[in-house]
């Protein structure tokens, strides 16, 4: 009874959510291309393909290491990535290009979710992370097809959300074939939520199997020639209220580190232009890295103040560079992003209190001594000016990020493990 009563007014907010798609298209207009896609009318699938939803950039990136592991280990299973947010699809292409397939996740409606199931006719399903939509779960249940919830992780607050629609919760949680969590408390979340115990196994993060590319470092070496010989702070995945926050902070700390350049990375690529105007207003020079990042015959711009990453998928190679990193969505209340992306290049890394999202990861490198987290936008100056003042506390607490990530590996294999078990021998 509840799920039809979602379901209906589900139906009934159809014409806002098209309206709220096209309205999001002003801004960003991929939102406007492969609509129908978003309805169940996708392009049919002549193999049973193994479907990975990821909802954006970050889920993605998440579950890249076990889609890689896949088409090495598993090249008779073809894979089908579905994500919500163009920016999600523009990287699964720069990713895997056309050794995976991809389509735009259907809205929880019965008929697109049928639709989407009749011409993928999918093997199984791996959702990342915390991806749960009633229908969605339900319709694989009807259709046969088991669903693994991976990299697994239910913050307090969001556990607290989800028990408000216990009705809906529960019987979605027990149609889930498998849920691999990323840490105890976790999974305890889901089991109080309705999940069974037999359902359920702890893996870690897979975050933590990140791979050092040798692509990012040579990209951070090209920065760095291109910027000088000068302190940098990188502030990669930053939101609104964040860059404001950031570039008050530089003006603070000018007198005192007045070569100090500040990298900004805006989290979505809608907020590049933004943010541009944002910077030149409080009177900063700015370089933008789509204008004069690239190539080794990059102009040099080791005399701005600001320099702006507004393009995608290039994130690594700034945090490569840096000399500091702090990870964005924690000085405003958007739950944090990936600490361990700059961890595992050896960065001491700052971060706000706002980190829900990764909260016992950041708990956790903040007690290995690799993280620094600050109540506002004035702790967060003075923690800057304490690891520019102390060249060796910098490569200490760098050190201890990068070995916390090296301790922490193997949660993938883990996860492969359950996949293989749970979706792939049929």
């Amino acid at each position: 009874m509840a799920r039809l009563l979602y379901t209906t007014l589900l139906y009934l907010a159809l014409p806002i959510i098209l309206l709220r798609l096209w309205w999001r298209g002003r801004r960003a207009p991929a939102y406007r291309s492969r609509w129908r896609e978003r309805l169940g009318f996708v392009a049919p699938c002549n193999d049973r393909p193994l479907w990975i939803h990821a909802v954006s950039v970050g889920e993605t990136v998440a579950i890249a290491p076990l889609v890689e592991l896949l088409l090495a280990r598993r090249p008779d299973f073809p894979l089908l990535l579905t994500t919500t947010t163009p920016t999600g699809s523009e990287r699964v292409r720069a990713l895997f290009g056309d050794r995976v397939q991809h389509a735009y996740c259907p809205w929880d409606l019965p008929d697109a979710l049928g639709r989407f199931l009749c011409r993928t006719r999918p093997r199984g399903c791996i959702i990342v992370e915390t991806e749960l939509w009633p229908n969605l779960v339900h319709s694989c249940q009807a259709a046969g097809v088991p669903v693994l919830l991976a990299n697994a992780r239910l913050s307090a607050r969001s556990a607290k959300g989800y028990k408000r629609f216990a009705a809906l919760t529960r019987p979605m949680l027990q149609c889930l074939s498998q849920v691999v969590a990323q840490h105890r408390d976790d999974g305890a979340r889901f089991v109080e939520l309705g999940l069974s115990v037999q359902q359920l196994t702890v893996s870690g993060s897979i975050k933590f199997d990140i791979e050092t590319k040798p692509q990012w470092l040579e990209a951070g070496t090209r920065l760095r020639k291109c910027w000088g010989d000068r302190p940098v702070l990188v502030a990669g995945s930053t939101h609104e209220g964040e860059d404001a926050a950031l570039l008050r902070m530089l003006e603070q700390l000018r007198s005192e580190f007045p070569a100090l350049l500040l990298v900004l990375v805006p989290r979505h690529p809608e907020r590049f232009e933004p943010v541009h105007r944002l910077c030149l207003e409080a009177g900063w020079s700015v370089a933008r890295h789509s204008v004069a990042g690239h190539g080794e015959s990059a102009p040099q711009t080791g005399s701005v103040d600001v320099y702006l990453g507004d393009t995608m998928g290039e994130l690594m190679g700034f945090y490569a560079a840096a000399d500091i990193a702090f990870v964005g969505g924690s000085l405003v209340p958007r739950g944090g992003h990936n600490p361990l992306e700059p961890a595992a290049l050896g960065k001491p890394v700052l971060m706000g209190q706002q980190v829900f999202n990764f909260q016992a990861i950041c708990d956790a490198l903040d007690s290995a001594g690799g993280l620094t987290r600050v109540a506002d936008e004035t702790a967060l100056a003075q923690a800057l000016r304490e690891l520019l003042t102390d060249p060796l506390q910098r490569q200490q607490q760098g050190a201890a990020a990068q070995a916390f990530v090296a301790q922490n590996r193997g949660a993938l294999e883990r996860l492969y493990q359950q996949v293989e078990e749970t979706l792939l021998r049929s």
